[in-house]
């Protein structure tokens, strides 16, 4: 007689470590006790406590978010962790990890501690927190248990919060000292200060909103990021570029498995989804930080990804309220929500030929699990925790008022999704059910980089 297990997923398309097959997989508790291809074995179906039956439905290891501002403490008017997690788990995202910019600034070991607390009370999704980096916290960043936290998030351009290191010289001692993965927003401030006064000299301060691509430049990006890699390069740092936005970046970077670069990219749907056309379409619902660039732009990083040139594909999820996205490139703030829709959208390019569904759960999936040395997650594998997501096909158009996240309102609003997540399940327990969010299921703490040789 087979092992009595507590749920039965069968008659799925899993997805998983770049094939996909017709299977089952099997749960006990909080973790994956067996994963077949075929028809399940009768004798464990007699045994399971609940039986779903896919339909031929995807089923894929729950996304796991590593670039997510889900404003908890200090900006709660826009989210919180209770309603950003919740629209994770109603998109099949099962674990994040969030930026240091709330209030306070989570730059110190204490403040990352509490915000672990605040997560472990309410996140319907595993949690996890960088510290963040400034001109004078180094001994903070040397004396963080980077088992616990994971990594460094380092500001090279201003935005929400203004955590700015422009520090030459301590620039150098956190790459040269600070033996985690260190996470970088690149962006060159003194570039992007002379786009500003340039626009401002012609428009004074009402640049129009289209304008945000020439102020947050191309220029800005690659000239940033080529000092990130080669700063990295110099001092061994392990360095992690967040949100690619243009092809002139792409260079600096290399296909391969993750696992064995050092330096690695990611980039974020939205800049696989829109261009520069879409600020006159959507106004500043697509304003964010670095700007959205030119259809060449989107279509170059759509190649990087398939190609793997570009490593993972995180949301850099920042929701504002609507009151506050109102006004020009100067005024409207920038960011957007985009967790509770980016597996579907993900999808959705596969299904148009952008790259294929085995590279969508290989960059939201594997590599961040992989990147970060996450113990146990991002993979649908005998002993690895239960978190798991069923995608099915369904045609709709996404409307502001299916948003879960505080903000209510999504930069996807009248876009067709092809996919749609009908369930998800939190270290084995069913916490979406393609209606609700079970507010009761609780996420773990991720533990990061054991047995990384990063640390050692």
């Amino acid at each position: 007689m087979a092992q009595k297990t507590d749920v039965l997923i069968h008659n799925a398309n899993v997805v998983n470590e770049g094939r996909s097959f017709r299977g089952w997989v099997a749960v006990s508790g909080p973790f994956i006790s067996a994963v077949g291809e075929g028809d399940v074995p009768a004798d464990m179906a007699a045994c399971s406590a609940e039986v779903v039956d896919a339909r031929g439905a995807l089923l894929v290891p729950g996304a796991i978010d590593e670039h997510v501002h889900f404003r908890d403490p200090g900006l709660t008017h826009k989210a919180d962790i209770v309603t950003e997690t919740a629209a994770a788990a109603a998109g099949g995202v099962t674990s994040f990890i969030d930026m240091p910019n709330t209030m306070p600034q989570s730059t110190t070991v204490a403040a990352v501690a509490d915000k672990m607390e605040r997560a472990a009370a309410t996140a319907t999704a595993n949690y996890g927190f960088y510290i963040g980096a400034t001109n004078d916290n180094l001994p903070e960043l040397l004396k963080a248990d980077y088992t616990a936290i994971a990594g460094v998030k380092l500001f090279l351009g201003s935005s929400t919060g203004n955590m700015l290191v422009d520090s030459g010289s301590t620039l150098r001692e956190i790459f040269s000292n600070v033996k985690a993965l260190i996470a970088v927003h690149a962006e060159s401030e003194s570039e992007i200060r002379a786009n500003r006064e340039r626009m401002m000299s012609e428009y004074g301060d009402d640049v129009p909103l289209e304008k945000h691509p020439e102020i947050r430049s191309r220029k800005a990006c690659a000239d940033a990021t080529r000092a990130a890699v080669e700063l990295a390069r110099q001092t061994g740092a392990r360095l992690h570029v967040l949100h690619i936005s243009t092809a002139d970046e792409l260079a600096l970077f290399s296909p391969g498995n993750v696992g064995g670069k050092r330096i690695t990219a990611e980039t974020c749907p939205q800049y696989l989804l829109f261009d520069s056309s879409d600020y006159g379409r959507r106004g500043s619902r697509v304003k964010c930080n670095p700007a959205i660039k030119d259809t060449a732009d989107r279509d170059a990083l759509r190649r990087a990804v398939a190609d793997g040139v570009i490593d993972c594909v995180a949301t850099d999820h920042a929701p504002h309220l609507l009151a506050e996205k109102q006004g020009n490139a100067l005024t409207a703030v920038s960011g957007m929500p985009m967790i509770q829709f980016s597996l579907p959208a993900m999808l959705t390019l596969a299904l148009d030929g952008c790259f294929s569904i085995e590279k969508v759960v290989e960059t939201m999936s594997h590599n961040p699990a992989t990147l970060y040395s996450i113990v146990n997650r991002g993979f649908i594998r005998k002993g690895y925790f239960a978190d798991l997501a069923l995608v099915e096909r369904c045609d709709h158009t996404v409307t502001d008022a299916e948003v879960i996240s505080r903000c209510g309102w999504t930069p996807l609003a009248g876009m067709n999704m092809r996919w749609r997540v009908a369930s998800t399940w939190l270290n084995g327990r069913r916490v979406w059910d393609g209606l609700r969010v079970d507010r009761d299921v609780r996420g773990m703490a991720l533990r990061f980089n054991e047995n990384n040789h990063y640390l050692q």
